[in-house]
């Protein structure tokens, strides 16, 4: 779902990351008064994971690639505005070091990737999980629902913001200047491509891993 540099307007792109400072701002915030040293390493850890399968992405027809983040995973566990943190690294180091994502356009991905995919499936896991103990099939569930919902309203997202570049930015003639794909187009491609195999691989990863780590590291849960 990385949007590259050209796609959008600079007036979006400015929009956007006017959008994303104030999360970024209290994510800070949060982390600094209530991450404890022992979800430091925890938070690196998730950071390079959610970093490394963002890498495995596929073309999706409008600019951008569909693939899983590991975002709602980071948000289960760690929390939502740790998340927020998490995969905004993760998206600067792919946009500034191997052209994943462009610079102009990072705002935009992390308000998609960062912010409405974690606090979207973080919501659905706990409307989902309730009051469930550790090792409940209600948690898996939930996990697995919120990493599908999740990224499928953060592609909704960048599907808009695509969609809205004809209209608002084109020349005299209707040519536009940035992406050239509507709404009517650019929804149905990227929730296509999500709904069918991102958001597939977003839900077994986020259920999956739970499922690891309870067995495997369950202080890893307990320390959170």
């Amino acid at each position: 779902m990385h949007i590259p540099d050209g796609y959008l307007s600079p007036q979006t792109c400015a929009v956007m990351y006017a959008a994303a400072a104030p999360f970024w701002y209290t994510a800070a915030k949060k982390l600094k008064k209530n991450l404890s040293s022992k979800m430091v390493p925890l938070l690196s850890v998730f950071s390079a994971f959610s970093f490394v399968i963002m890498m495995f992405n596929a073309p999706v027809p409008g600019g951008t690639t569909a693939h899983a983040t590991g975002g709602v995973l980071i948000a289960i566990i760690l929390g939502p505005w740790a998340a927020v943190m998490g995969v905004s690294a993760a998206l600067f180091i792919q946009a500034l070091f191997f052209g994943d994502g462009g610079i102009l356009a990072f705002g935009a991905n992390v308000f998609n990737m960062a912010v409405i995919l974690p606090f979207v499936g973080y919501w659905i896991y706990k409307l989902t999980a309730g009051s469930s103990g550790p090792g409940s099939s209600r948690q898996w569930l939930g996990a697995a629902l919120g990493g599908y919902v999740g990224i499928n309203m953060a592609a909704l997202a960048a599907a808009i913001e695509f969609g809205l570049q004809p209209l608002l930015f084109h020349t005299a003639n209707g040519t536009p200047l940035y992406c050239p794909y509507n709404i009517s187009q650019a929804v149905p491609a990227m929730l296509f491509a999500h709904m069918t195999v991102a958001g597939i691989a977003e839900g077994l990863v986020t259920a999956g891993v739970l499922v690891f780590l309870k067995k495997s590291m369950p202080e890893v849960l307990a320390a959170t």
